[in-house]
């Protein structure tokens, strides 16, 4: 598998337990129904967890445009490989959130409230403030990818620093398990402004979705809105990556 298949896959098996989680709390008749903000912060994690550990062998598992394009301001990534990647990352959003409709369709039928079903696709804020939102969505996006960044690698070697010649621990898909916690501390402490998108893809790839699909009884898709997950992320990854590069 080549790393944009992977990107694609990963970031589809992101956005489908993702957004998943979200339908099964706030459509109406799930067996998850109204099981709360934990429930959508675990779950997210979760999601996290399975798409990376299916993706990072091929691709580093970005599956996020921010953690792109950060990582090819660090010097970590070329400019012609972070488009490729970006492009794959919709691609797999895209496929991922019809998956979800396509799964939940009885549920999206048997609910009345337009706004829990625009919620299964893509974020909004709880107090419409755009420049707060956009500086929540800038925050929680430096925490996901500075700590990414800084995130130690497992070593032999013990009570200093590794050197690049010594030996590494492999932790296969287990080795991705703090990216996941990392994405579940982020939903419960800073997500309950803005439902943290923390990546441009999750957000703005699904909420094409439900502009296209026949949603019966849909509200717009909040198209005023639609920048600050988008713009927001970016920023963060690129101050994410600045200060690394200031500190590493």
């Amino acid at each position: 598998m080549n790393a944009l298949t992977a990107e694609v896959i990963g970031t589809a098996l992101l956005i489908l337990f993702g957004n998943g989680v979200v339908a099964n709390v706030v459509l109406a008749r799930t067996m998850g129904n109204d099981s709360g903000w934990i429930v959508i912060s675990a779950g997210w994690g979760v999601a996290v967890f399975i798409g990376a550990f299916c993706a990072a062998d091929f691709s580093g598992a970005h599956l996020n445009p921010a953690v792109t394009v950060a990582m090819a301001v660090a010097g970590k990534l070329a400019i012609g490989e972070a488009v490729g990647y970006i492009i794959a990352q919709f691609i797999g959003a895209i496929l991922g959130a019809a998956l979800v409709y396509c799964f939940y369709h009885e549920h999206f039928k048997a609910t009345e409230n337009a706004d829990a079903k625009l919620a299964c696709f893509c974020t909004s804020p709880a107090i419409r403030n755009l420049p707060q939102a956009f500086f929540c969505e800038v925050v929680g996006t430096f925490a996901l990818i500075l700590p990414i960044f800084l995130m130690a690698v497992p070593s032999l070697i013990h009570g200093e620093a590794p050197a690049e010649t010594d030996p590494r621990l492999g932790l296969g898909a287990l080795g991705l398990l703090p990216v996941g916690m990392l994405v579940f501390g982020i939903g419960m402490s800073l997500g309950g402004t803005t439902g943290y998108a923390i990546n441009p893809a999750r957000d703005l790839g699904p909420r094409f979705v439900h502009a296209l699909l026949p949603i019966k009884g849909k509200r717009d898709s909040d198209w005023s809105y639609a920048w600050v997950p988008v713009v927001g992320p970016l920023v963060g990854g690129v101050l994410a990556a600045a200060v690394y590069l200031a500190i590493a």
